[in-house]
Protein backbone atom coordinates (compact mmCIF):
# COMPACT_ATOMS: atom_id res chain seq x y z
CA UNK A 1 0.00 0.00 0.00
CA UNK A 2 0.90 3.59 -0.93
CA UNK A 3 1.51 5.65 1.82
CA UNK A 4 2.49 9.11 3.26
CA UNK A 5 5.45 10.04 5.33
CA UNK A 6 4.61 10.85 8.77
CA UNK A 7 7.22 12.94 9.62
CA UNK A 8 6.63 14.08 12.61
CA UNK A 9 6.08 11.42 15.56
CA UNK A 10 5.16 13.04 18.74
CA UNK A 11 5.33 11.49 21.64
CA UNK A 12 3.57 13.27 24.46
CA UNK A 13 3.80 13.46 28.17
CA UNK A 14 2.40 15.37 30.85
CA UNK A 15 3.37 16.11 34.03
CA UNK A 16 1.45 17.56 36.97
CA UNK A 17 2.97 20.53 38.37
CA UNK A 18 1.90 22.69 41.02
CA UNK A 19 2.15 25.05 38.08
CA UNK A 20 0.13 23.37 35.78
CA UNK A 21 0.54 20.63 32.46
CA UNK A 22 4.26 20.44 30.67
CA UNK A 23 4.57 18.61 27.37
CA UNK A 24 7.35 17.28 25.48
CA UNK A 25 7.50 16.01 21.80
CA UNK A 26 9.94 14.25 20.13
CA UNK A 27 10.17 13.65 16.05
CA UNK A 28 11.63 10.50 14.54
CA UNK A 29 14.30 10.63 12.12
CA UNK A 30 13.37 9.16 8.14
CA UNK A 31 16.71 7.79 6.26
CA UNK A 32 15.93 8.57 2.41
CA UNK A 33 17.65 6.38 0.20
CA UNK A 34 18.45 7.80 -3.22
CA UNK A 35 20.31 5.84 -6.06
CA UNK A 36 22.35 8.04 -8.42
CA UNK A 37 24.16 7.08 -11.87
CA UNK A 38 27.85 7.21 -11.37
CA UNK A 39 29.40 10.60 -12.47
CA UNK A 40 26.28 12.45 -12.83
CA UNK A 41 26.78 14.82 -9.85
CA UNK A 42 30.15 15.79 -8.66
CA UNK A 43 30.51 15.09 -4.98
CA UNK A 44 30.83 18.62 -4.05
CA UNK A 45 27.68 19.18 -5.53
CA UNK A 46 26.33 16.31 -3.62
CA UNK A 47 27.42 17.51 -0.09
CA UNK A 48 25.91 21.01 -0.74
CA UNK A 49 22.74 19.56 -1.63
CA UNK A 50 22.82 17.08 1.53
CA UNK A 51 23.61 19.92 3.79
CA UNK A 52 21.36 22.09 2.79
CA UNK A 53 18.30 19.30 2.28
CA UNK A 54 18.92 18.05 5.72
CA UNK A 55 18.77 21.68 7.22
CA UNK A 56 15.13 22.34 5.65
CA UNK A 57 13.97 18.75 6.66
CA UNK A 58 15.28 18.28 10.11
CA UNK A 59 13.74 14.94 10.40
CA UNK A 60 15.17 13.11 7.41
CA UNK A 61 18.27 11.97 6.41
CA UNK A 62 19.90 11.36 2.88
CA UNK A 63 21.74 8.41 2.42
CA UNK A 64 22.76 8.85 -1.74
CA UNK A 65 23.95 5.70 -3.05
CA UNK A 66 26.12 5.76 -6.36
CA UNK A 67 25.41 3.23 -9.01
CA UNK A 68 26.84 1.96 -12.40
CA UNK A 69 25.23 1.82 -15.30
CA UNK A 70 26.31 -1.52 -16.47
CA UNK A 71 23.94 -3.88 -14.88
CA UNK A 72 21.81 -0.89 -13.49
CA UNK A 73 17.93 -2.28 -15.34
CA UNK A 74 17.98 -5.59 -13.71
CA UNK A 75 19.04 -4.03 -10.29
CA UNK A 76 16.39 -1.12 -10.58
CA UNK A 77 14.25 -4.43 -11.47
CA UNK A 78 14.79 -5.91 -8.42
CA UNK A 79 14.37 -3.06 -6.19
CA UNK A 80 10.60 -2.35 -7.70
CA UNK A 81 9.57 -5.83 -7.79
CA UNK A 82 10.13 -6.25 -3.88
CA UNK A 83 10.79 -3.99 -1.03
CA UNK A 84 13.64 -4.51 0.81
CA UNK A 85 13.75 -2.22 4.14
CA UNK A 86 17.42 -0.92 2.68
CA UNK A 87 16.39 -0.26 -0.73
CA UNK A 88 15.71 2.83 -2.92
CA UNK A 89 13.42 5.45 -2.22
CA UNK A 90 14.74 7.97 -5.20
CA UNK A 91 16.09 6.06 -8.12
CA UNK A 92 17.98 8.24 -11.70
CA UNK A 93 17.20 6.58 -14.55
CA UNK A 94 17.91 7.10 -18.33
CA UNK A 95 14.89 9.19 -19.61
CA UNK A 96 14.05 6.47 -22.41
CA UNK A 97 14.43 3.77 -19.46
CA UNK A 98 11.14 4.72 -18.05
CA UNK A 99 8.43 3.45 -19.52
CA UNK A 100 10.10 -0.34 -19.32
CA UNK A 101 10.10 0.37 -15.12
CA UNK A 102 6.26 2.10 -15.51
CA UNK A 103 4.90 -0.70 -17.62
CA UNK A 104 5.41 -3.25 -14.73
CA UNK A 105 3.60 -1.00 -12.17
CA UNK A 106 6.64 -0.57 -10.72
CA UNK A 107 7.13 3.62 -10.05
CA UNK A 108 5.19 5.89 -8.25
CA UNK A 109 2.56 8.22 -10.06
CA UNK A 110 4.03 11.66 -9.75
CA UNK A 111 1.25 13.33 -12.06
CA UNK A 112 -0.36 15.06 -9.69
CA UNK A 113 2.65 17.03 -8.34
CA UNK A 114 3.89 17.56 -11.69
CA UNK A 115 0.61 19.72 -13.05
CA UNK A 116 0.37 21.45 -9.71
CA UNK A 117 3.62 22.16 -8.25
CA UNK A 118 6.21 21.33 -10.87
CA UNK A 119 5.21 23.06 -14.15
CA UNK A 120 5.50 19.75 -16.22
CA UNK A 121 4.57 21.71 -19.70
CA UNK A 122 7.30 24.19 -19.19
CA UNK A 123 9.86 20.79 -19.24
CA UNK A 124 12.18 20.19 -22.38
CA UNK A 125 9.86 17.55 -23.88
CA UNK A 126 13.19 15.32 -24.86
CA UNK A 127 13.42 14.29 -21.17
CA UNK A 128 9.41 15.16 -20.39
CA UNK A 129 7.90 12.63 -22.84
CA UNK A 130 10.10 9.43 -21.81
CA UNK A 131 8.80 10.06 -18.15
CA UNK A 132 5.28 8.88 -19.44
CA UNK A 133 3.32 6.02 -19.56
CA UNK A 134 0.26 6.77 -20.98
CA UNK A 135 -1.02 9.99 -19.89
CA UNK A 136 0.78 9.54 -16.51
CA UNK A 137 4.04 10.91 -15.48
CA UNK A 138 6.73 8.76 -14.04
CA UNK A 139 9.89 10.09 -14.66
CA UNK A 140 10.29 13.65 -13.39
CA UNK A 141 13.07 15.45 -15.60
CA UNK A 142 16.56 16.01 -14.00
CA UNK A 143 19.24 16.96 -16.43
CA UNK A 144 19.72 16.88 -20.16
CA UNK A 145 22.67 16.37 -22.95
CA UNK A 146 22.47 16.52 -26.65
CA UNK A 147 24.62 16.53 -29.77
CA UNK A 148 25.97 20.27 -30.98
CA UNK A 149 28.23 20.42 -33.88
CA UNK A 150 32.07 20.57 -32.63
CA UNK A 151 34.05 22.74 -34.70
CA UNK A 152 37.49 24.08 -35.86
CA UNK A 153 37.71 27.87 -36.07
CA UNK A 154 40.54 28.35 -37.26
CA UNK A 155 39.84 26.05 -40.20
CA UNK A 156 36.35 27.76 -40.53
CA UNK A 157 38.61 31.24 -41.10
CA UNK A 158 41.23 29.74 -43.53
CA UNK A 159 38.51 28.51 -45.58
CA UNK A 160 36.41 32.02 -45.69
CA UNK A 161 32.99 30.44 -43.92
CA UNK A 162 31.53 30.89 -40.72
CA UNK A 163 28.79 28.63 -38.76
CA UNK A 164 25.90 27.77 -41.07
CA UNK A 165 22.05 28.95 -40.40
CA UNK A 166 20.35 26.15 -41.89
CA UNK A 167 20.81 22.49 -42.83
CA UNK A 168 21.46 23.45 -46.76
CA UNK A 169 24.23 26.04 -46.06
CA UNK A 170 25.75 23.55 -43.38
CA UNK A 171 26.29 21.53 -46.72
CA UNK A 172 27.68 24.03 -49.10
CA UNK A 173 30.03 25.32 -45.85
CA UNK A 174 30.93 21.64 -44.98
CA UNK A 175 31.78 21.45 -49.03
CA UNK A 176 34.12 24.12 -48.82
CA UNK A 177 35.85 22.65 -45.83
CA UNK A 178 36.29 19.43 -47.19
CA UNK A 179 39.74 19.95 -49.40
CA UNK A 180 42.98 18.74 -49.15
CA UNK A 181 44.20 16.75 -45.92
CA UNK A 182 41.00 18.50 -44.44
CA UNK A 183 37.38 16.25 -43.84
CA UNK A 184 34.67 18.56 -44.04
CA UNK A 185 33.14 16.69 -41.24
CA UNK A 186 34.08 13.27 -39.94
CA UNK A 187 30.26 11.33 -39.66
CA UNK A 188 30.81 7.75 -39.11
CA UNK A 189 27.81 5.65 -40.93
CA UNK A 190 26.25 4.29 -38.12
CA UNK A 191 25.59 7.72 -35.96
CA UNK A 192 22.03 6.81 -36.01
CA UNK A 193 21.12 9.26 -32.96
CA UNK A 194 22.51 11.98 -35.04
CA UNK A 195 20.18 10.49 -37.96
CA UNK A 196 17.11 10.34 -35.62
CA UNK A 197 17.74 14.22 -35.69
CA UNK A 198 17.48 14.64 -39.13
CA UNK A 199 14.59 12.45 -39.73
CA UNK A 200 12.39 13.78 -36.94
CA UNK A 201 13.09 17.59 -38.52
CA UNK A 202 11.52 16.57 -41.87
CA UNK A 203 8.42 15.24 -40.00
CA UNK A 204 9.29 11.55 -39.83
CA UNK A 205 9.73 9.37 -36.72
CA UNK A 206 11.60 6.34 -36.13
CA UNK A 207 8.54 4.34 -34.75
CA UNK A 208 4.79 5.01 -34.76
CA UNK A 209 1.92 3.86 -32.37
CA UNK A 210 -1.62 3.48 -33.00
CA UNK A 211 -4.32 1.85 -30.76
CA UNK A 212 -1.35 0.29 -28.64
CA UNK A 213 0.42 -1.07 -31.93
CA UNK A 214 3.83 0.31 -32.80
CA UNK A 215 5.21 -0.06 -36.08
CA UNK A 216 8.33 1.05 -38.15
CA UNK A 217 8.27 4.68 -39.54
CA UNK A 218 11.61 4.64 -41.72
CA UNK A 219 9.99 4.09 -44.96
CA UNK A 220 7.70 6.99 -44.86
CA UNK A 221 8.72 9.77 -47.40
CA UNK A 222 9.83 12.34 -44.42
CA UNK A 223 12.18 9.47 -43.14
CA UNK A 224 13.65 9.25 -46.36
CA UNK A 225 14.17 12.42 -46.65
CA UNK A 226 16.42 12.16 -43.18
CA UNK A 227 18.64 9.79 -44.42
CA UNK A 228 18.99 11.03 -47.80
CA UNK A 229 20.41 14.72 -45.92
CA UNK A 230 23.11 12.11 -44.10
CA UNK A 231 24.30 10.30 -46.71
CA UNK A 232 25.18 14.23 -48.43
CA UNK A 233 26.36 15.47 -45.22
CA UNK A 234 28.39 12.11 -44.88
CA UNK A 235 30.08 11.94 -47.86
CA UNK A 236 31.86 15.24 -47.21
CA UNK A 237 34.40 13.56 -44.86
CA UNK A 238 35.90 9.73 -44.19
CA UNK A 239 33.77 8.73 -41.55
CA UNK A 240 33.69 4.75 -42.20
CA UNK A 241 30.18 3.68 -43.48
CA UNK A 242 29.79 0.35 -41.38
CA UNK A 243 30.89 1.65 -37.80
CA UNK A 244 29.30 3.80 -35.34
CA UNK A 245 30.71 6.93 -33.73
CA UNK A 246 33.09 4.99 -31.16
CA UNK A 247 34.51 2.39 -33.76
CA UNK A 248 36.90 4.53 -33.84
CA UNK A 249 36.57 6.98 -30.57
CA UNK A 250 35.53 10.08 -32.84
CA UNK A 251 37.07 12.24 -30.20
CA UNK A 252 40.80 10.45 -30.99
CA UNK A 253 40.18 11.65 -35.34
CA UNK A 254 39.02 15.14 -34.05
CA UNK A 255 42.24 14.96 -31.84
CA UNK A 256 44.62 14.08 -34.60
CA UNK A 257 43.83 17.67 -36.46
CA UNK A 258 42.49 16.64 -39.55
CA UNK A 259 38.55 17.60 -39.05
CA UNK A 260 36.92 20.52 -39.54
CA UNK A 261 33.82 19.44 -37.85
CA UNK A 262 31.91 16.56 -35.91
CA UNK A 263 28.42 16.33 -34.61
CA UNK A 264 28.53 15.43 -30.82
CA UNK A 265 27.96 16.50 -27.04
CA UNK A 266 29.99 19.14 -25.57
CA UNK A 267 31.37 17.64 -22.95
CA UNK A 268 33.34 15.27 -25.39
CA UNK A 269 35.36 18.02 -26.08
CA UNK A 270 37.41 17.10 -22.39
CA UNK A 271 38.71 14.14 -24.37
CA UNK A 272 39.36 16.03 -27.35
CA UNK A 273 42.29 18.29 -25.05
CA UNK A 274 43.55 15.49 -23.20
CA UNK A 275 44.90 13.84 -26.83
CA UNK A 276 45.32 17.05 -28.02
CA UNK A 277 46.07 20.44 -26.11
CA UNK A 278 47.38 22.71 -29.02
CA UNK A 279 43.58 22.99 -29.90
CA UNK A 280 41.92 24.06 -27.09
CA UNK A 281 41.46 27.78 -28.53
CA UNK A 282 40.59 26.68 -31.73
CA UNK A 283 37.31 24.50 -30.54
CA UNK A 284 33.80 26.12 -30.95
CA UNK A 285 30.52 24.93 -31.22
CA UNK A 286 26.84 25.87 -33.43
CA UNK A 287 23.66 23.99 -32.74
CA UNK A 288 22.46 21.08 -35.58
CA UNK A 289 21.15 23.61 -38.27
CA UNK A 290 17.61 23.22 -39.06
CA UNK A 291 15.55 23.71 -41.98
CA UNK A 292 14.71 27.02 -41.29
CA UNK A 293 17.07 30.01 -40.25
CA UNK A 294 16.68 30.90 -36.47
CA UNK A 295 15.89 27.40 -35.20
CA UNK A 296 18.23 24.93 -34.26
CA UNK A 297 17.30 20.87 -36.04
CA UNK A 298 15.80 18.55 -33.94
CA UNK A 299 18.34 16.38 -32.01
CA UNK A 300 17.91 13.41 -30.15
CA UNK A 301 18.01 14.57 -26.01
CA UNK A 302 19.58 12.20 -23.49
CA UNK A 303 20.02 12.57 -19.67
CA UNK A 304 18.15 11.64 -16.83
CA UNK A 305 15.09 11.64 -14.79
CA UNK A 306 13.83 10.97 -11.19
CA UNK A 307 11.99 8.36 -10.34
CA UNK A 308 10.22 6.73 -6.87
CA UNK A 309 9.72 3.35 -6.52
CA UNK A 310 6.41 2.76 -6.02
CA UNK A 311 6.51 -0.06 -2.60
CA UNK A 312 8.72 2.71 -1.16
CA UNK A 313 7.26 3.75 3.16
CA UNK A 314 8.71 6.99 2.47
CA UNK A 315 6.60 8.72 0.14
CA UNK A 316 6.27 11.82 1.25
CA UNK A 317 10.02 12.68 2.07
CA UNK A 318 10.93 10.82 -1.45
CA UNK A 319 8.61 13.68 -3.32
CA UNK A 320 10.21 16.14 -1.31
CA UNK A 321 13.96 15.07 -2.39
CA UNK A 322 13.06 14.88 -6.05
CA UNK A 323 11.07 18.15 -5.67
CA UNK A 324 14.45 19.82 -4.70
CA UNK A 325 16.79 17.61 -7.14
CA UNK A 326 14.61 19.14 -10.27
CA UNK A 327 13.47 22.32 -8.77
CA UNK A 328 14.88 25.75 -10.41
CA UNK A 329 17.66 26.23 -7.51
CA UNK A 330 19.32 22.60 -7.28
CA UNK A 331 18.88 22.06 -11.02
CA UNK A 332 20.80 25.13 -12.59
CA UNK A 333 23.80 24.46 -9.65
CA UNK A 334 23.90 21.20 -11.16
CA UNK A 335 23.87 22.11 -14.98
CA UNK A 336 26.55 24.78 -13.71
CA UNK A 337 28.16 22.42 -11.96
CA UNK A 338 28.12 19.58 -14.53
CA UNK A 339 27.67 21.40 -17.67
CA UNK A 340 24.61 19.91 -18.52
CA UNK A 341 21.50 21.68 -19.77
CA UNK A 342 19.23 22.47 -16.78
CA UNK A 343 15.01 20.60 -17.37
CA UNK A 344 13.53 23.84 -18.31
CA UNK A 345 13.90 25.83 -21.29
CA UNK A 346 13.78 29.08 -19.43
CA UNK A 347 16.23 27.95 -17.43
CA UNK A 348 18.98 28.15 -20.27
CA UNK A 349 20.52 31.78 -18.83
CA UNK A 350 21.98 29.43 -16.15
CA UNK A 351 24.66 28.47 -18.64
CA UNK A 352 24.98 31.78 -20.03
CA UNK A 353 28.78 32.59 -21.29
CA UNK A 354 29.52 28.77 -22.03
CA UNK A 355 29.80 28.15 -25.63
CA UNK A 356 29.33 24.81 -25.48
CA UNK A 357 26.48 24.97 -23.08
CA UNK A 358 24.73 27.14 -25.07
CA UNK A 359 24.88 25.61 -28.20
CA UNK A 360 22.97 22.72 -26.29
CA UNK A 361 20.49 24.29 -24.41
CA UNK A 362 19.65 26.05 -28.01
CA UNK A 363 19.28 22.69 -29.73
CA UNK A 364 17.51 21.29 -26.48
CA UNK A 365 14.31 23.21 -26.97
CA UNK A 366 14.23 20.79 -29.73
CA UNK A 367 14.69 18.02 -28.55
CA UNK A 368 13.39 14.57 -28.52
CA UNK A 369 13.89 10.76 -26.92
CA UNK A 370 13.49 7.80 -28.82
CA UNK A 371 9.97 5.81 -29.13
CA UNK A 372 8.06 5.40 -25.80
CA UNK A 373 7.95 1.41 -25.71
CA UNK A 374 9.55 -0.75 -23.07
CA UNK A 375 10.35 -3.11 -26.09
CA UNK A 376 12.89 0.15 -27.75
CA UNK A 377 15.60 -1.30 -25.82
CA UNK A 378 15.26 -4.68 -27.58
CA UNK A 379 15.47 -2.87 -31.02
CA UNK A 380 18.15 -0.46 -29.79
CA UNK A 381 20.32 -3.99 -29.21
CA UNK A 382 20.18 -5.75 -32.15
CA UNK A 383 19.84 -2.34 -34.10
CA UNK A 384 18.40 -2.75 -37.35
CA UNK A 385 18.91 1.10 -38.25
CA UNK A 386 22.58 0.92 -38.27
CA UNK A 387 22.67 -2.02 -41.18
CA UNK A 388 20.59 0.45 -43.11
CA UNK A 389 22.46 3.34 -43.08
CA UNK A 390 25.14 1.35 -44.10
CA UNK A 391 23.14 -0.31 -46.77
CA UNK A 392 22.11 3.24 -48.33
CA UNK A 393 25.77 4.73 -47.63
CA UNK A 394 27.01 1.82 -49.48
CA UNK A 395 24.94 2.43 -52.83
CA UNK A 396 21.91 -0.06 -51.96
CA UNK A 397 17.92 1.25 -52.65
CA UNK A 398 16.96 3.78 -49.69
CA UNK A 399 13.46 2.53 -50.33
CA UNK A 400 13.53 -1.22 -50.35
CA UNK A 401 16.42 -0.72 -47.28
CA UNK A 402 14.09 1.51 -45.38
CA UNK A 403 11.37 -0.73 -46.02
CA UNK A 404 13.20 -4.02 -44.69
CA UNK A 405 14.63 -2.04 -41.47
CA UNK A 406 10.91 -0.75 -40.74
CA UNK A 407 9.63 -4.27 -41.08
CA UNK A 408 12.05 -5.63 -38.89
CA UNK A 409 11.66 -2.72 -36.16
CA UNK A 410 7.97 -3.65 -36.64
CA UNK A 411 8.33 -7.43 -35.59
CA UNK A 412 10.98 -6.52 -32.75
CA UNK A 413 8.13 -4.34 -31.10
CA UNK A 414 5.23 -6.57 -31.82
CA UNK A 415 6.84 -9.89 -30.04
CA UNK A 416 6.18 -10.74 -26.65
Amino acid sequence: MRRRLLALVCVSASLLTGCGVMSDSAAERRTVTVWLMQHSASQDFLDRFTAEFEREHETLDLDIRIQEWTGIGEKVQQALRGRDPDGPDVIEVGNTQVSAYAESDGLLDLTLESMRDWGRDDWLPGLAEPGRWGSQQYGIPWYAANRVVVYRKDLFRAAGVTPPRTREEWLDVTERLDTGDTQGIYLAGQDWYTLAGFIWEEGGELATERDGVWKGALDSEAALRGMDFYRRLQQLGDGPVDADEEHPPQAGVFADGKVAQIVAVPGLVRAILQQNPGLEDKIGYFPVPGKEAGRPGAVFTGGSDLVVPANTDAEDAAVEVVAALTGARWNTDLARTMNYVPNKADLAGSVAGEEGLEAMAAGAARGRATPATPRWSVVEADNPIKEYMTEVLTGADPEKEAERAARRITETLAFE
